[in-house]
């Protein structure tokens, strides 16, 4: 041939028909590719030059064969198999009796057998959805948009190669935690469906270490789960249309994210850790953001401070390790959502908090307005660990507003 490489399928066995003898001189390699189904058949009993198996471990090697005078390059094998498939081919050579040697039928190769793997399958019609037969295991992205799909088909699960995973436009109401056994999927697209919660368990998976692309769009969600900030690869998050009251309160970790999108929910102000957020894109458009009002707080402090208030303070304050081998798990779940105050102190159940507000240029370059009115500023909320620093704060604002 031209010399250049071709997914080809290698079988060492006798050709259909061919009498069983004692030892190995009836014994073929045979090549099929998808030009060649038939495949090309090679002596093999003292007909091999030399092997070439320097880089065998990395799946690569060479059977120089003498007549003809052929070279077959073999590379991207698994490497175990390889060394099997070699193995056999020197017994071959060797004449070694045959029934010690895993011998293969000598048949044309299946289309599907030396056909490059399908990466790529996009279905927009309920017709053309596959009922009867399995996704290719090789798909890397997978659409399967206006199909009426009520749940996530099990055999879309098995798809371990999975980057891409598009089901838009269905009538999806639950997401299975087994998605999140999905460890390469980095775009998952649910637009236009019938969720009307994230599991948590998704956002403790493996898509913590893979999920760049995240559509929650045109669903019924009320509320994202405290530990949706776990996806910290998250780059574009799509949130429109849903029915959500807030917005996830450690938001700010997701350190990754550049493009945000929670237009026409219900959101009346934006959590305190929102400030931390660096984005390039950020739209809020059409929310019922509330007025703030610095002078109305909401006062939650009780004085003296309880105990346990004292204990989580200082252990977060002082960076104490916890975990639930040391806690009781609901104490481990109130300090992953301790607040914090203007003065960077922790607090958990006893603060003042008020909504203030903030012009979003601060958290991103490019802002979408808020409201028909040209407005870039939404309310977000702030937290006081005493009387003292709310006070502090209260004298800095009235006197900027005087």
């Amino acid at each position: 041939g031209d010399g250049r490489g071709t997914r080809a399928l290698l079988s060492l066995g006798r050709p259909p028909g061919r009498a069983r003898g004692g030892g190995g001189g009836g014994v073929y390699l045979m090549v099929c590719t998808a030009r060649d189904r038939v495949g090309a058949r090679y002596k093999v009993q003292e007909n091999i030059e030399r092997f070439f198996t320097r880089f065998v471990e990395e799946g690569k090697a060479t059977v120089r064969l003498r007549e003809p005078a052929v070279d077959v390059c073999l590379s991207k094998a698994n490497a175990s198999n390889l060394k099997n498939f070699l193995s056999a081919v020197r017994l071959a050579h060797q004449g070694t009796d045959t029934g010690a040697l895993p011998l293969s039928a000598l048949v044309p190769a299946k289309t599907s057998e030396v056909e490059k793997p399908k990466t790529k399958m996009i279905i927009t019609s309920r017709r053309d959805y596959p009922l009867t037969k399995n996704f290719p295991y090789s798909l890397e992205h997978l659409q399967a948009s206006y199909c009426k799909l009520a749940r996530i088909d099990t055999r879309v699960l098995c798809l371990k190669k999975l980057r891409k995973l598009d089901l838009s436009h269905n009538h999806i109401k639950q997401l299975p935690a087994t998605i999140g056994d999905l460890m390469c999927l980095q775009e998952l697209n649910l637009h236009d469906n019938h969720l009307e919660s994230f599991s948590g368990a998704l956002c403790n998976s493996t898509l913590q270490k893979s999920l760049q692309f995240l559509d929650l769009s045109q669903n019924k969600i009320k509320a994202l789960p405290i530990q949706f900030c776990q996806l910290r690869e998250l780059v574009n998050l799509k949130l429109d249309d849903n029915e959500l009251i807030r917005l996830p309160f450690k938001i700010g970790q997701l350190d990754h994210l550049r493009f945000l999108s929670a237009a026409r929910n219900k959101l009346p102000f934006l959590p305190s850790d929102f400030r931390k957020l660096c984005l390039e894109n950020l739209d809020l458009f059409g929310n019922p953001f509330e007025q703030p009002n610095p002078l109305v707080p909401n006062i939650q402090l009780k004085i003296p401070l309880t105990l346990l208030e004292c204990a989580a303070r200082a252990t977060v304050n002082y960076r104490i390790p916890y975990g639930c081998h040391l806690l009781p798990s609901h104490l481990c779940e109130d300090l992953e959502v301790a607040k914090t105050c203007q003065c960077r102190s922790a607090c958990l159940s006893s603060f003042i908090q008020i909504t203030v507000t903030m012009n979003l240029h601060h958290v991103a370059h490019t802002v979408v307005l808020v409201d028909n009115m040209g407005g870039t500023e939404a309310p977000i909320i702030c937290y006081f660990c005493s009387l003292d620093c709310y006070s502090q704060f209260l004298d800095r604002y009235l006197q900027s507003n005087g």
